[in-house]
This record gives structure tokens, sequence and C-alpha cells, in this order.
């Protein structure tokens, strides 16, 4: 398995971003948030890649920069080490969002879990709208 998030994985296109907010649909598993749109948008069609993901943590919560930043580098690794879960799963290309959506400080540990709910319940909603 490709443990990676390269640069071209990278959500960026501020036209997906709001095709994302306007259009997207949601999946939540406290306290994280996955929203996304199935999106061929920046994608080139030669390309075997599926995914464009962003992240996104609250400066409601987190006032500092530096705890926004830690949740954000957490958020990014538990998606490169659990995206096969998604990978394997799916047959269109999609864009997402990932939110860090509390106040609580979570352990890794338990972030990882969560985003592995997460993604489970996604390929699930993915399955049953299919």
């Amino acid at each position: 398995m490709n443990f990676t998030y390269p640069k071209n994985e990278k959500l960026k296109s501020k036209i997906t971003i709001d095709l994302l907010f306007s259009k997207g649909k949601s999946v939540s598993k406290y306290p994280l948030r996955l929203v996304y749109v199935e999106s061929d948008y920046g994608i080139p069609e030669d390309s075997d890649q599926k995914l464009k993901m962003g992240v996104s943590v609250s400066k409601k919560y987190f006032k500092k920069a530096v705890d926004r930043n830690y949740f954000k580098r957490v958020l990014r690794e538990t998606y490169r080490l659990n995206k096969h879960l998604l990978v394997d799963n799916l047959d269109k290309p999609y864009a997402f969002m990932f939110f860090y959506q509390t106040k609580d400080c979570l352990t890794y540990e338990e972030i990882n879990t969560k985003t592995i709910q997460l993604f489970e319940k996604f390929v699930l909603q993915i399955k049953k709208e299919e």
C-alpha cells in the first residue's frame, strides 16, 4: 500500500472548495466531519487518482495557530495512513474536506480510531447511494 499524501492529492482548487460547500454531502463521526462531492474537476483523465483532500480546524475552537496546525497535522497523518479504506472502495473521483469540530483535545489514537470509523461510514453511505 502506498502511504503517501502527494501534492496532487491536496485540495487547493477554489472552484472545487466552493462546490464542496454548496453541493457537498456530509458524514460525521464525532468530533470529525467529512464533506464530500463527486468531482472530476482538476483530475486528469489518464490518472488513476481518485481523491482530493483538504483539512480544516476551526479558529472558533482553537484560537492559537499552533494548536490548529497540530490538529491539521494529525488529521493529515490519519488520512494518509487510512486512505486505503477510501481508495479501495471508490469507483469515481471525489473531493473531500476533513474537519475537526470540537474544543476537546483528543489524543492521536482517539482521532485515528474515529477517522477509521468515519471512512467506513462514508464507504457505506456511498454504496447505499449507488
